[in-house]
């Protein structure tokens, strides 16, 4: 019998540029999701330039890293410019937003309390 995976739309046992999992569509937002669950949740996302997600919050803990590009990530009422290879939480409860101040990728890692 085999193993039931965990972890979805990703090749198993081989090395992945994790960034090349999803590509940039103009005008629009695109996610993968990798893993959804009760306590965990990881997603991919690629934002065209000017894209945003409003001002929203979540029941879990998210972490952003950036994959390629820069944004503008909002926590509460501060603003912080975020580029490729940083990564920020923003802490459950407390209202958030992303906008591509330029194309940006990035993975987000939400973990939930159980």
């Amino acid at each position: 019998m085999m193993a039931q995976h965990l972890i979805k739309n990703i090749d198993f046992s081989k090395v992945i540029e994790m960034e090349s999992l999803v590509d940039y569509q103009e005008g629009r937002v695109v996610s993968r999701t990798l893993a959804q669950g009760k306590s965990l949740s990881l997603t991919l996302f690629a934002f065209d330039k000017g894209e945003e997600i409003s001002s929203h919050s979540s029941g879990g803990d998210a972490m952003v890293y950036l994959l390629d590009g820069e944004a503008e990530i909002t926590v509460g009422e501060e603003k912080f410019n975020v580029k490729k290879g940083e990564t920020i939480v923003m802490p459950a409860g407390i209202p958030h937003a992303l906008l591509a101040t330029e194309k940006f990728k990035m993975l987000l890692v939400v973990v939930f309390s159980l």
